[in-house]
């Protein structure tokens, strides 16, 4: 049985920066007072939608191709697909080709849950008002501590493929989508409205699947997957760690970023070659430079900022930045062939681009930034796009 699960349910909001003007130099603070004065209708009208959001979680939903039961998330690689010649055997791949009919309805859950997570969460750093807190509290306990309604704290069964695999490693880049649930908590996590129960309960929950992405086979692949999935891996253990108070944790991301992370999927000039390499170059390279952006942005202490690390042959996430933000602030300069899907749907109001203005005072940045689409409605954008939310994380 499946049920429809809405993820889309608020409305469209264009914003541009034509309320600002710009300096050269500009003040970190003035930009994150700008960024929250450009947001805030947004902010406060989608958090009213999300006051009306009942919680629904992977146990509304279900597919018989499924090897889990029903606490547990389960998804299909979505660049697998049947094959003409042997169309009842095992699915082939056609890399960057999304197949519109695999299961897909707990991703579209998560996201659901996440959206709504991150509006009450972000309404409630704008205005105190502990009403978000209580209603986030709801959805907090129907996804990690109601024993008829919770999910599992494992990715065993994501992304699937039909005739080949009960489930994959690659699949634990769904749970990014969590970041915000998270980080939503924690920015909440002194409310009088969030019950120390319900609050250790969560924590728990974080704890739990830190554990497992870092003792179980897929999550020992995932961390050391050479692309995007290791940068993902990363940043979602980096953002469940801070808000379980993981020191140990957090310091081994730490080094794992300036040994192997950044040098290893950075080229001299800023690039990541390996994301270049794909079918869909363009997206994957501000997709894989967001996730490095946002391990900067968590992980970053006074006494270890990721911001400012350049490696000895000088790799670093400003470099990173530099290199494709000319390509953002317009496309038609990008030299190398268009994505084979969604070529026409990036960018849009990317994270690297307002936490980098705001790390290293680059108006422009900001600038293009506040000018781009900060409620995209395309799917496939909204996969790519965990931190939706950015507040939060200021």
């Amino acid at each position: 049985m499946k049920r429809i699960i809405p993820i889309l349910f608020f409305t469209t909001v264009f914003v541009t920066a034509t309320a600002f003007s710009f300096k050269k130099d500009v003040d970190p603070a003035n930009m994150r007072k700008q960024a929250e004065t450009l947001l805030k209708k947004q902010v406060l009208e989608e958090a009213a939608l999300a006051m009306k959001q009942d919680p629904i979680t992977v146990t509304a939903s279900s597919s018989p191709r499924s090897a889990g039961g029903k606490h547990d998330f389960f998804s299909e690689a979505d660049y697998f697909w049947p094959d003409p010649q042997n169309p009842d055997g095992p699915y082939i791949n056609r890399d960057g080709l999304t197949n519109p009919d695999n299961f897909v309805a707990h991703r579209k859950a998560m996201i659901r849950f996440s959206k709504v997570i991150g509006a009450l969460a972000s309404a409630y750093k704008i205005t105190g008002d502990e009403k978000y807190v209580k209603q986030a509290v709801k959805h907090f306990q129907a996804w990690f501590i109601n024993a008829e309604t919770l999910m599992n704290p494992n990715l065993l069964f994501a992304q699937a493929v039909k005739g080949r695999f009960t489930g994959r490693n690659y699949g634990i880049i769904d749970t990014i989508h969590l970041m915000e649930v998270a980080q939503g908590a924690l920015v909440m996590e002194n409310a009088k409205a969030f019950d120390k129960k319900t609050l250790s309960g969560v924590k728990k929950w974080f704890a739990d699947y830190i554990l497992w992405l870092n003792t179980s086979k897929p999550g020992i692949q995932e961390k050391t997957v050479k692309n995007n999935h290791a940068t993902c891996w990363a940043m979602q253990v980096a953002s469940f760690a801070k808000l379980c108070k993981d020191d140990n944790m957090l310091d081994s991301l730490r080094i794992s970023y300036k040994t192997i992370l950044l040098p290893n999927q950075m080229g001299m000039d800023g690039s990541f070659p390996l994301e270049i390499a794909r079918t869909k170059p363009y997206g994957y390279s501000i997709f894989n430079l967001d996730a490095m952006t946002m391990l900067c942005q968590i992980l970053s202490t006074p006494k270890d900022n990721l911001w400012d690390f350049e490696t000895e042959d000088g790799k670093s996430i400003k470099k990173g930045i530099q290199y494709l933000y000319p390509f953002i602030a317009d496309k038609n300069k990008w030299t190398l062939k268009p994505d084979v899907m969604y070529w026409d749907n990036w960018p849009v109001a990317q994270p690297f681009l307002l936490f980098g203005a705001v790390q290293f005072d680059q108006a422009n940045w900001y600038s293009t930034w506040a000018k781009l689409d900060h409620k995209p409605q395309v799917e496939e954008v909204i996969r790519n796009l965990p931190i939706r939310n950015p507040l939060i994380w200021l």
